[in-house]
């Protein structure tokens, strides 16, 4: 089997909140880049990508300009294609930056490809411990909403059987401690005591305000505090973990392999998030997961759910799915909740197809 042709498209994808009906600002779109990968026995892989922001048109570039390069190869020699991907770019091109959001396109897309030649789902291909993996609500619960709105969406998610859901603090306007706190605590307020709530910061404190917020609000139980200061300051990090109860999560901002194992050595996080396309695709996301399991660190996922649930399902340490619905008006069928679960898909490779109308909407230019 060999690749044959692709395909690149730029798309602009509402982020709207189907979850609460809560977005963080109406009208605005998330730019990304989707991957098509073409063979001569006929199988198509699909890939994404994003992050690009202004520049993604240079992503869309670097994809066209990655892909032509594994024309002619066989799809299932992922290692090869990347090692090639690699010197094509002189090795001038380091772990992060726009060739690796590119390189995460196609690495997804011979994943899917290797699935379907297979016949087999991808998160079965990858380790297949588990057939359904929890998931929590996430881009509901925004740190723009009023108390009011807050406490609404948080009841709405909870009507709707999340049995996990991510907030958000490091409000807008540089409250003081004291108003973070109260917003944490009217959220709690809303859902019980019972069910699992995470909170996002965003890289938005200082590791002295992690410290400070985080130490006051202990009793309210949280699952995780993410992303608490800046990502690559694995030293004010470790503080931070060292100094709380409440578990640290991060990085989905890191890009690479290499850097997670600053992260990791360092005892910067109690979770490690990875996200795929930052990662560099499919094969570097089971890698750093690899290295956060020697470690004995549970890991979660960061976006894109309809993907993630592969590999979370795949791993013995994979913790929970985030569910952001942003990628999901772009595909026919997306795996199916279930009291408070995400239900793994038994279709080849990523079990998933463009919804051909959806893409033609999305289609920019």
């Amino acid at each position: 089997m060999k690749i044959t042709s692709f395909e690149a498209t730029t798309l602009a994808i509402p982020e709207d909140d189907p979850l609460a009906n809560m977005p963080e600002e109406a009208g605005r779109k998330r730019p990304v880049v989707t991957l098509r990968l073409r063979t001569d026995s006929g199988i198509e892989g699909i890939g994404i990508s994003f992050y690009g922001g202004k520049m993604t048109g240079s992503l869309r570039k670097a994809v066209d300009e990655l892909a032509e390069l594994t024309i002619g190869m066989d799809p299932l020699r992922i290692e090869a294609i990347t090692a090639k991907l690699r010197a094509g770019t002189g090795d001038a091109c380091g772990p992060g930056g726009i060739f690796t959001l590119a390189a995460a396109a196609i690495d997804i897309a011979l994943w899917d490809i290797k699935g379907k030649a297979l016949d087999q789902p991808l998160w079965k291909l990858l380790g297949g411990h588990r057939d359904r993996v929890p998931t929590y609500a996430s881009g509901s619960l925004r740190r723009g909403l009023t108390d009011n709105q807050a406490q609404r969406a948080a009841q709405i998610l909870v009507q709707k059987g999340f049995k996990e859901m991510k907030t958000q603090m490091a409000l807008p306007g540089n409250p003081t401690p004291a108003e973070e706190v109260r917003r944490v605590r009217v959220v709690r307020e809303a859902i019980g005591p019972d069910i699992k709530l995470m909170c996002d910061i965003n890289q938005r404190w200082r590791p002295e305000q992690a410290i400070d917020i985080g130490s006051r609000i202990e009793d309210v139980g949280l699952f995780w505090l993410e992303d608490v200061t800046t990502a690559d300051d694995y030293q004010g990090l470790a503080r931070v973990t060292a100094a709380l109860k409440t578990p640290i999560a991060g990085g989905e901002y890191v890009y690479g392999i290499a850097p997670f194992r600053q992260m990791i050595q360092n005892h910067s996080v109690d979770i490690v998030m990875i996200d795929i396309v930052r990662a560099g695709g499919v094969t570097p996301w089971m890698k750093i997961a690899g290295m956060a399991e020697a470690f004995n660190l549970p890991v979660v996922s960061h976006v894109m759910p309809e993907i993630l649930v592969h590999l979370i399902a795949a791993i013995p340490h994979g913790l929970t799915v985030e569910y952001m619905p942003w990628m999901l008006a772009l595909y026919d069928e997306t795996p199916a909740i279930e009291n408070g679960m995400l239900v793994l898909p038994e279709k080849p490779g990523l079990g998933l197809k463009f919804d051909e109308k959806a893409v033609a909407a999305f289609k920019v230019g």
